[in-house]
């Protein structure tokens, strides 16, 4: 990924730098962070037709594992290295 890429991120489905494939990957690791229960049916059914079975269990370990790392980091107050839980 392009710094570019990694700045547009939060604003995904807006950017043309990505793919609709990844524009998909990253509705997937939103809806798995934020809400997983809209991973419905037809969403699920999308996202099989974009990603073989090998492809969607990859992408969910990898999603999951970085949503664990991201409240670790939260539980742990490492948020902001540097800054104390005060100063904040």
């Amino acid at each position: 990924m392009t710094e570019e890429m990694v700045e547009a991120v939060r604003e995904f489905e807006h950017y043309s730098g990505f793919t609709p494939r990844e524009k998909l990957a990253l509705r997937f690791a939103e809806r798995m962070a934020v809400n997983h229960r809209q991973i419905d049916d037809d969403f699920f059914r999308a996202l099989r037709r974009e990603f073989s079975a090998a492809e969607l269990i990859e992408l969910g370990l990898l999603t999951g594992l970085f949503i664990g790392y991201g409240r670790l980091i939260a539980v742990l107050d490492l948020e902001e290295p540097g800054v104390s839980a005060v100063e904040r």
